[in-house]
């Protein structure tokens, strides 16, 4: 359970125990109560089993993939996955890769429906690069924590220098989002448009042992 169920889930409970003094019955109580019992259940943070395995890149949410498709960046030719988390996904996110933190860098902007592919560039956003160590060595992945429509906080624990294990859970990002994962164009993908994949265990894309970046 992430930190953040807990403080709303007691506030609501304070609300409903104030109703309930003030007009000395359960009825106007239900609703906050209701919703305590929903911020207990959005902001939960299950168990899952991380791959073992060299240049595996794994999923950094839980939701639905939308778009896989090659993009040209300044250094060149990548792959691209996006997932869509709806408000029913758990939205803790985890490291695609083991590694280290390259480059974290936050921006303002928009709240348009994550679906909407101009998300992707103009909503509000986390951009997080780690280069790959360990099993992962000599791969680079960015990924990107992209608010949705009604999405207001992105949480990212980490900073630049910083050590992360593939699965470590970094961040969050509430109430619907979009997640995008770039990386090397010669990596196997191992997802389609309408797959659903969780966060830390589902497998987006392999690096051949010769193809490494």
């Amino acid at each position: 359970m992430v930190r953040d169920g807990y403080i709303y889930a007691l506030c609501l409970v304070a609300v409903a125990g104030v109703l309930v003094w003030f007009t000395h019955g359960w009825g106007w109580a239900v609703a906050p109560v209701v919703l305590a019992v929903f911020f207990l259940w959005f902001f939960r943070d299950p168990h899952r089993a991380i791959p073992a395995g060299e240049g595996l890149i794994v999923s950094p949410g839980d939701g639905q993939v939308t778009e896989t498709a090659t993009i040209t960046t300044p250094e060149g030719e990548r792959q691209r996955v996006s997932i869509f988390l709806s408000v029913f996904d758990v939205h803790v996110n985890r490291a695609p890769i083991g590694g280290v933190l390259a480059s974290v860098r936050y921006q303002n902007g928009r709240y348009l429906n994550a679906m909407n592919p101009s998300s992707a560039e103009r909503n509000e956003q986390n951009v997080v690069t780690v280069r790959g160590q360990g099993a992962d060595h000599g791969i680079e992945v960015t990924f990107k924590q992209i608010a949705g429509l009604l999405a207001r906080r992105i949480v990212f624990k980490f900073g630049e220098g910083q050590s992360v294990e593939r699965g470590q859970r970094v961040g969050l990002i509430k109430f619907g989002s979009r997640v995008d994962v770039v990386f090397p164009a010669g990596a196997q993908l191992q997802v389609k448009v309408g797959q659903r994949v969780k966060g830390g265990e589902s497998v987006l894309a392999a690096m051949p042992n010769g193809e490494r970046a």
